[in-house]
C-alpha cells in the first residue's frame, strides 16, 4: 500500500478541535473528580424514584451516616472489644449515639438539615460510608473541617480513619467552651489527618471525648494534593494530559432535569460551597423498573454543586480548554419529562437572564454584579468564554417549540454579546426526522446570517460497523453551517452498561470515523467523546472514556484515541486526492495533516484489519519519506509485547460491578524512530507519526 504525502495545503484546521464533554453520570462529579471524600456532608441527601413524568423525592439526611465507637475510646490507638471492623460496635452496629436530623436553625437555609448528635459515653460518635470507604495513602495528609455547635458539652473532637478495629489516622480539636445551656452560633473546626499506613475501605468516625450534645454540619475531608483544592489530582491529570481544545459541561440531561425544578441552576452552582443548594442527579431516577419499586441503586446519587461553574471554568483554565457551557431553554429533559415554560410566560424571563448572567460571570469587570462574585471566589481576570450551546439533545415537535426558544435566545445574547458563538441542537439520533427538520431550520434561518449558528451539536452512540461505514459521513455536508460533533461514542455491544464496552476494537472504530471527521476540517470544527467518567461500582452506562476508584484512574482504549488525537491535530490538512478510499479496501483508515508550527508532517493511520500491514511513504516527487519521526502507537496487548504496557483494562473491568468481565489490555507507547519509507503497522492498531514535511 502507497501513501503519497501532498506538498500542498487544504483547508485550516479548528484550534482545539478535540474536545471533552463533562456531565454528572456514572458519579463523575461527587465520589469522582470532585476530591470531597464524604458522602453527604451537609445531610441534605435525597432519596429518588418513581417512572417518567411522574417522580417521588423525599429528603434522606441521614444517607451515608451511622453511629460509631471510636476505636481505643478517648483516643487511644488499638482494638477494641465487639467491634465489627467498619467503626461501629455491636451486632446492631449501634454505637449508643443518638443520631438526628433537624432544621430549626441551620447553618445556611439554602440547605436547612443538619445532625444532632448526643453521646451517652466518651468514643461515641458517628461514621461515613464515603462511597466505597475511605482511602488513605501512608504519609499523605488530609483536611477535614465542619460545623459544630453545643450548649453542654465539654472535651475535645475526635476525627479518625479506621478499619477492623485499627486507627490508620486521627487527630483532635478542643471544643470551644460557652455558658452552659447557651447554644451559640456555628463555629468551624479544621484539622489535618496523616496516614500513617495505607488503607482501602476505611470508616470515618467524627467522635465525642466526653459525654454530651453536639450539633454539627457540612462536614469533609480532603486531600492536601487536591489540585487547586477542588480536583482529585489523578483524575485531573489525566484530563490534563488530553490536551483538551474545550470542555463541554453540565451536560447532557443534567442541564435539563428530570422536571424543572431539577435543572441545573448555575446561580446555586456558585459562592461559597457550604450555601449551594443540593440537588439530585437526573441519573439517579435512570433504570427504575415496576419489579424493584420503582426504586435503583442509584436513588440516593446526588449533586452538592462542588463542582459548580466558578470550578468548571477554573479547571477549563487550568488544562488549557476553551469553555463550552450548555444553557437550558425552558425545557425539562425531553426524553424523561413533558414540562415546559411557555415562551409567552413571564416565567420565560429567567432563563434568557440566567444566559446572559452567566456570560457577565464567565468575562464580565469585577463592576458588574456577576462579575464581581467572580473576583471574590478568587478570579478578578475573565475566563474568556467565547461559546455556548443553546439546550441540549432539544428537538422540534408539535408541543416543544425549540426552534422559536433557539431564535429568541440567539437574539438575546447577540444584542448583548455579539462575540458569544452559539452552539445549535440537532435532537439526540442523527437517522430521524428531527435531525432533517433541524438542519433544514439553521440553513434557512441563518441564511445570510453567518453568526446565527457557530456550529451544530450531533450525538451518536452507535456500533462500531457504523463508524466504519460512515467514514465519508460529512464529505457531502453543505459547507455554510458547520459541525459539533458533541458525543460519540461505539458500543460494541448492545445495553448502556455492558461489561464488554470498553474495547480496542470499539476505540479503532472511532479512530477510522474521526479520520474521516479530520478529513472534512471544514465543516466539523469541534468533536467530543462521551461520556467521560465512570466509578467502578457506581456506573450506569458504558463505554466510557476514564474509569476509575478510590485508588486509581484506568484509562481505555478510547481515552488513548482522543489523546493522540488531541495532540496531533496539525494546522492545516494535507489533500489526499482519494488515496484514503482505495485504503479503505484494505481496512486502512487514513488522514494527513501538516503542522505549520512545528514543520512536521502527521500521519494517522488505522489498521482495523487483523493482519499487519506496510504503508509505503513516499513525497510528492514520490521518493520515500526519510527522516527522524515520533510514532504513537495503540495496540492490542500481546504476549510480545507484554511488560511495556501501559494496560486499559484494570479495574476499569469493572463495568457494572462485573468484576469477572475485563475489557482487553492494550498496549499505547510513544517513541522515536528513524523512518526509512516505510510504515509498519500491527494488526488491529492506530499509529500517528509525526516527521519533518513539507514548508
Amino acid at each position: 500500500m502507497r501513501l503519497k504525502l501532498e506538498k500542498t495545503k487544504g483547508s485550516k484546521i479548528n484550534e482545539g478541535m478535540i474536545g471533552l464533554f463533562f456531565e454528572d453520570i456514572n458519579y463523575a462529579a461527587d465520589g469522582g473528580l470532585y476530591a470531597e471524600m464524604i458522602e453527604n456532608r451537609s445531610f441534605e441527601f435525597y432519596d429518588c424514584y418513581g417512572d417518567k413524568g411522574d417522580y417521588y423525592v423525599k429528603h434522606d439526611p441521614g444517607y451515608g451516616w451511622s453511629p460509631a465507637q471510636r476505636s481505643g475510646g478517648n483516643g487511644a490507638h488499638g482494638e477494641r472489644d465487639g467491634n465489627n471492623g467498619d467503626g461501629m460496635r455491636g451486632e446492631d452496629g449501634n454505637g449508643g449515639g443518638k443520631l438526628e436530623y433537624v432544621t430549626g436553625s441551620p447553618l445556611y437555609r439554602e440547605n436547612p438539615h443538619y445532625l444532632r448528635f448526643t453521646a451517652n459515653e466518651p468514643g461515641q460518635g458517628f461514621r461515613n460510608q464515603a462511597y466505597s470507604g475511605i482511602f488513605l495513602e501512608k504519609g499523605k495528609e488530609y483536611r477535614v473541617s465542619f460545623y459544630a455547635r453545643q450548649a453542654d458539652y465539654e472535651g475535645k473532637f475526635w476525627v479518625s480513619v479506621e478499619k477492623d478495629g485499627k486507627v490508620y489516622a486521627e487527630a483532635s480539636a478542643v471544643c470551644r467552651s460557652v455558658p452552659k445551656n447557651v447554644w451559640r452560633k456555628w463555629i468551624r473546626y479544621e484539622l489535618t489527618l496523616k496516614a500513617e499506613e495505607t488503607v482501602e475501605g476505611g470508616a470515618f468516625i467524627l467522635s465525642l471525648e466526653a459525654a454530651g450534645t453536639v450539633e454539627f454540619d457540612f462536614i469533609s475531608m480532603m486531600p492536601s494534593d487536591a489540585a487547586a483544592g477542588i480536583f482529585r489530582k489523578d483524575i485531573f491529570e489525566r484530563l490534563k494530559e488530553l490536551h483538551p481544545g474545550f470542555l463541554r459541561f453540565p451536560g447532557g440531561c443534567i442541564i435539563e432535569g428530570n422536571t424543572l425544578e431539577n435543572r441545573y441552576r448555575w446561580k446555586e452552582s456558585v459562592g461559597i460551597p457550604e450555601r449551594r443548594k443540593a440537588n439530585f442527579s437526573r441519573w439517579s431516577l435512570h433504570g427504575t423498573n415496576a419489579e424493584n419499586g420503582w426504586h435503583t441503586e442509584y436513588a440516593h446519587y446526588n449533586q452538592t454543586l462542588g463542582i459548580g461553574y466558578y470550578e468548571y471554568f477554573l479547571l477549563c483554565e487550568m488544562i488549557g480548554a476553551k469553555p463550552l457551557p450548555v444553557l437550558n431553554v425552558g425545557l425539562a429533559c425531553q426524553y424523561q419529562s413533558y414540562e415546559l415554560v411557555e415562551v409567552d410566560a413571564p416565567e420565560f424571563q429567567e432563563f434568557i437572564q440566567d444566559a446572559l448572567d452567566l456570560i457577565e460571570f464567565a468575562n464580565g469587570s469585577p463592576e458588574t454584579k456577576w462579575g464581581g462574585l467572580r473576583a471574590r471566589m478568587g478570579h478578578p481576570e475573565p475566563f474568556g468564554m467565547t461559546m455556548a450551546g443553546i439546550g441540549n439533545e432539544q428537538w422540534e415537535t408539535e408541543q416543544v417549540d425549540f426552534f422559536r426558544r433557539y431564535r429568541i435566545f440567539e437574539e438575546a445574547i447577540h444584542e448583548k454579546y455579539p462575540e458569544i458563538r452559539l452552539i445549535g441542537s440537532a435532537g439526540p439520533d442523527i437517522t430521524s426526522d428531527h435531525y432533517r427538520d433541524a438542519w433544514k431550520f439553521y440553513h434557512e434561518a441563518g441564511a445570510g446570517k453567518p453568526d446565527f449558528c457557530y456550529a451544530v451539536d450531533e450525538h451518536y452512540y452507535v456500533k462500531p460497523e457504523w463508524f466504519y461505514d460512515h467514514v465519508d459521513f460529512y464529505d457531502e455536508y453543505p459547507r455554510d453551517v458547520k459541525v459539533f460533533a458533541g458525543e460519540y461514542a461505539a458500543h460494541p455491544v448492545s445495553g448502556l452498561n455492558h461489561p464488554g464496552a470498553n474495547m480496542l476494537s470499539g476505540a479503532l472504530a472511532e479512530a477510522a470515523f474521526l479520520t474521516g471527521i479530520e478529513k472534512n476540517a471544514d465543516v466539523v470544527i469541534l468533536a467530543s467523546y462521551a461520556p467521560l467518567f465512570a466509578r467502578i461500582g457506581f456506573a450506569q452506562w458504558a463505554p466510557n472514556m476514564i474509569w476509575f476508584d478510590e485508588t486509581d484512574t484506568y484509562p481505555t482504549a478510547s481515552y488513548y484515541v482522543q489523546k493522540m488525537y488531541g495532540e496531533n491535530m496539525g494546522t492545516a490538512l494535507v489533500p489526499m486526492n482519494g488515496q484514503e478510499k482505495e485504503l479503505r479496501k484494505e481496512q486502512v483508515y487514513v488522514s494527513l495533516s501538516f503542522d505549520e508550527k512545528t514543520g512536521e508532517s502527521v500521519i494517522k493511520a488505522v489498521n482495523a484489519s487483523k493482519e499487519a500491514k506496510t504503508l509505503e511513504l513516499v513525497d510528492e516527487n514520490d521518493r520515500p519519506v526519510r527522516g527522524t519521526a515520533i510514532l504513537k502507537t495503540l495496540e492490542r496487548e500481546t504476549a510480545e509485547n507484554d511488560g511495556t504496557a501501559e494496560e486499559t483494562a484494570g479495574k476499569a473491568a469493572l463495568c457494572g460491578g462485573m468484576a469477572e468481565k475485563r475489557p482487553e489490555p492494550v498496549r499505547y507507547e510513544e517513541r522515536g524512530e528513524e523512518l526509512d519509507g516505510r510504515l509498519a503497522l500491527a494488526p488491529e492498531s492506530f499509529v500517528v507519526v509525526r516527521v519533518k514535511g513539507q514548508e
